[in-house]
């Protein structure tokens, strides 16, 4: 019986040496350009090496398939992600819903600027999209939600802000998503940022209190 294992996707070995980091980061520079020019479809690690000007050993050496070259550009990109997440809903120098409309803005706003490689990247997920890697990355944002949401909703059940959790950060995944498809004027952004804000403020308002009135 064929084995179900996937294949790896993490890193063979993290450079150690300037020339080893600047060696990596001409694949990865490499790697973008490829995906963003010929699309998840046709994107190989001999295309790679050939872009970034080095043998197919060269880049074995650290990425053992054209998985892992995909799944460290998604890392990266969650790890941005996640990091703005982050910082944004743990200031606690604004209040709860202030912090949540400026998520909203900055993520839409990273949505359109980068929309060309999210959806090479979209497009090549299911080749790392069910491995453990790729799970464990998602774990820090959503902790950081997790515990946003106990602030705003103190007395809500777990289940109750359980999936409010689950349904802002899907909303914003598929809705962000396919908004940034097509070019989006700055007023744009802004008015369709706003127009999702005042829905998941009203939506976690009524949830706290009743009152549906989304905060300025």
């Amino acid at each position: 019986m064929p084995s179900s294992r996937r294949a790896p996707i993490s890193q063979r070995k993290q450079p150690q040496q300037a020339r080893s980091t600047e060696l990596v980061g001409a694949i990865l520079q490499a790697a973008v350009q490829v995906l963003s020019k010929e699309g998840a479809p046709r994107f190989t690690t001999a295309r790679v090496a050939e872009r970034a000007g080095v043998s197919v050993g060269s880049v074995y050496q650290y990425f053992p398939n054209k998985a892992a070259i995909l799944f460290r550009l998604q890392s990266d990109e969650w790890r941005q992600t996640t990091e703005m997440l982050c910082r944004i809903l743990e200031d606690r120098s604004h209040e709860p819903l202030q912090r949540l409309r400026r998520l909203v803005h900055a993520f839409v706003r990273s949505e359109c600027d980068e929309a060309e490689m999210r959806v090479a990247l979209a497009d090549a997920a299911p080749l790392y999209r069910d491995a453990p890697e790729a799970q464990q990355a998602r774990k820090s944002a959503d902790r950081t939600v997790a515990a946003f949401l106990r602030e705003v909703l103190p007395k809500a059940t777990p289940a109750a802000r359980a999936l409010a959790g689950d349904l802002i950060r899907t909303t914003l995944a598929t809705v962000g998503k396919d908004f940034s498809e097509q070019p989006r004027t700055v007023r744009e952004i802004k008015a369709y940022s706003d127009a999702m804000a005042d829905m998941f403020c009203a939506y976690l308002l009524s949830l706290r209190s009743g009152d549906t009135r989304c905060a300025a």
